[in-house]
């Protein structure tokens, strides 16, 4: 099968298209002919090594090279063999998936407790779009105890995370305000949000209206900034930061640590990726998207020979929405 392989860290053109061997599901994995895949945060940062700090911190961003041999943390694709034990999936099921790696390749192995069947109003490049993205924002909602009648405040709006976050604080019965560039502003307004606040123009932090709950995925103000925002027992659900070479986002992480004693509102940290029951949160999405309460923001697509260029244009971090790729 073709696959891109990372050897190295570097810019998009390390990415190496070559021929591998078609794996082979173990107990309880699924083998999955990938029909679409989509590039986001997650995999330059993993494709540059960036930041360098986090090399040394014993994750997937290995010391000396990475870790992750090819890259892609979202599948949408059909079942092509199971391995033992597995009974929820059978050949030929539209499913999609949430991985650590692999799915910048034709076909990848998925434990079955990562897979999900595909929701059937959505196209397989519709459907890659969804689960790092969705999943984080779904995870973030729930760290944040968001509920019907809470006031929701969303930086970072616009993006990956933030589109479906608009939409699900929406679905859980909140009154959501979405901050991004004045470009985006009837992007996010079409996807629910109530209100939305143009950073380029106006200090979120520095508005009158207070919230139950901030989600915040840019990372562009300081703790105790986003604390004028918040009520005195309100949320603060840090959920990304600033893009660096060689601290960022893990110093944004630390600083808000560190500043989170003096704060008398909540402070929690999003992280997806370990402890978390990935098919249920699939399914959970699934019938979200079925009853019309959310739908990926597929901003750009690319072809399968043409990933290097989708994670070069992700990279620029102006992309509202999704970028998704077609294998």
């Amino acid at each position: 099968m073709k696959a891109y392989v990372l050897r190295s860290y570097g810019p998009p053109d390390v990415l190496e298209l070559t021929d591998v061997g078609t794996p082979v599901p173990g107990p309880g994995e699924v083998l999955v002919r990938v029909r679409a895949t989509s590039v986001q945060p997650y995999d330059w940062h993993h494709m540059r090594g960036e930041p360098y700090a986090a090399r040394l911190m014993g994750g997937t961003l290995g010391p000396r090279g990475p870790r992750i041999g090819i890259l892609g943390a979202d599948v949408a694709g059909q079942v092509e063999a199971i391995g033992a034990g597995v009974t929820g999936f059978r050949p030929g099921d539209e499913v999609f998936a949430l991985l650590t790696q692999g799915g910048f390749a034709e076909y990848v192995c998925v434990p079955e407790s990562a897979l999900a069947r595909k929701p059937e109003t959505l196209s397989f490049e519709q459907a890659a779009a969804v689960p790092l993205a969705a999943v984080t924002a779904l995870m973030a909602l729930d760290q944040g105890g968001v509920q019907a009648g809470h006031a929701v405040l969303v930086n970072g709006a616009s993006g990956g995370v933030g589109t479906f976050a608009v939409q699900l604080a929406k679905a859980f019965g909140a009154e959501v305000t979405g901050v991004c560039s004045g470009r985006n502003a009837e992007l996010v307004r079409s996807i629910g949000a109530d209100e939305v606040v143009d950073y380029t123009k106006e200090d979120f932090t520095r508005r009158g209206p207070r919230h139950d709950v901030l989600l915040d995925i840019a990372g562009t103000r300081s703790l105790r900034a986003c604390a004028r925002v918040l009520k005195p027992r309100g949320t603060h659900v840090v959920v990304g930061g600033p893009a660096g070479r060689w601290l960022q986002p893990v110093g944004h992480t630390l600083a808000t640590l560190a500043v989170s004693p003096f704060v008398s509102q909540r402070v929690v940290m999003t992280q997806v990726v370990g402890a978390r029951n990935i098919r249920g949160d699939l399914m959970r999405l699934t019938e979200l998207i079925e009853d019309g309460k959310v739908t990926p923001v597929v901003h750009r697509s690319y072809p399968f020979g043409e990933i290097p260029a989708a994670i070069a244009y992700v990279e620029q971090g102006h992309a509202p929405g999704k970028v998704v790729v077609t294998v």
